[in-house]
């Protein structure tokens, strides 16, 4: 019995050296991998516990990275955790980006707290931009052509009230908003709104001269619209860079007005002419139906003389009276240089 007592013990006791040996090599371990990094934070009075190197490296995140990037904002004055780093690096951010427009908004005294540069960083990922680049705008603002280059267009054209257009082009000073980047309108909506209040100015002036003799008054009506409401930018200044005379927009509308007016007018002018030809040709085919009904009226004469004739009322002393007065007719006509002689015809009134 004492034996099979003394084999238990030993073999209760090689398990849990066993265990502890298990235990000290996974210390061990995790020592050797954290100790590096560990120290490098401690040095650098950023400290991380282990127990947070530890969650980063069950997380998937590079530890060392997170780490020298918690470094970098701790030495800038900027207190980061590692959650928080590690937070937006799973949201597929870039931490380092944020880190690095973290120090330059605070070494330029502009406003801008982590959340905010996060916002911003998620929000121009896939682009061009980024939240470092939107603050170096903020820090050196930018300078936009009106209207851009890539249009197609070198000027901007507008009419003032004389009719006379002007061409001007326009360069517009901007820093980035940081407090309305996330949904805020591009440059694209400032290099719209700039050329609309550049119309709006030059066509409300009474004459193209005002415009030439001080351009500024293009400036400041664009400034006072507030133009950079609702965008991610701040208007600085706009400054008109060029300013020239382009074509009599005015006389040309009013050449092509009265040429369409003339093409009226003669249009207008056909139409009467046709219809007093089909007037003139109505006339005469009712002068033409007047002289068939002479004609016929004519033709009842001989009638009516054979029928007096013939009931006693007309003698043949009445015939020759009556010949002898046509005759008498004819011979004044033909005096007078009548109409009954040229054609031959009898007299109506005869």
């Amino acid at each position: 019995m004492h034996i099979f007592t003394l084999a238990a013990d030993l073999k209760g006791g090689t398990i849990g050296l066993l265990l502890l040996g298990i235990v000290v090599l996974v210390f061990v371990v995790v020592l050797g991998n954290f100790f590096s990094v560990w120290l490098r934070a401690t040095f650098s009075k950023a400290h991380v516990s282990y127990g947070e190197l530890i969650a980063l490296r069950l997380r998937g995140i590079p530890v060392g990275f997170v780490v020298d990037e918690r470094i970098t904002a701790v030495k800038a004055g900027i207190d980061l955790t590692t959650d928080e780093l590690s937070t937006h690096m799973l949201a597929g951010g870039d931490i380092r980006m944020v880190v690095r427009s973290l120090i330059a908004a605070q070494k330029a005294n502009i406003e801008l707290n982590f959340d905010r540069a996060c916002a911003i960083d998620l929000a121009t990922r896939n682009t061009e931009k980024s939240v470092l680049s939107a603050v170096m705008t903020s820090v050196n603002p930018r300078v936009i052509d009106c209207p851009a280059a890539a249009g197609g267009r070198t000027t901007i054209d507008a009419v003032a009230k004389d009719g006379i257009q002007l061409r001007a082009r326009a360069r517009v000073t901007v820093r980035t908003a940081l407090d309305r980047f996330v949904g805020g309108a591009t440059e694209e909506t400032i290099i719209a709104r700039v050329g609309e209040g550049i119309v709006t100015t030059i066509g409300s002036s009474a004459s193209y001269k005002d415009m030439l003799e001080n351009p500024d008054k293009i400036s400041k009506t664009v400034l006072e619209k507030g133009l950079d409401s609702g965008t991610a930018y701040e208007i600085l200044s706009v400054d008109i860079a060029d300013v020239d005379v382009g074509e009599n927009v005015g006389a040309k509308l009013q050449a092509e007005q009265a040429e369409s007016n003339k093409l009226v007018a003669q249009a207008q002018a056909e139409v009467r002419r046709a219809a007093a030809v089909a007037h003139e040709q109505e006339m005469k085919a009712r002068v033409q139906e007047m002289r068939a009904r002479v004609v016929e009226a004519e033709a009842q004469i001989p009638l009516a003389m054979a029928e007096a004739f013939r009931s006693g009322n007309l003698g043949i002393m009445d015939y020759q009276r009556f010949k002898n007065l046509q005759a008498d007719t004819h011979m004044r006509d033909a005096i007078g240089g009548g109409a009954g002689a040229a054609t031959g015809g009898t007299s109506p009134k005869a």
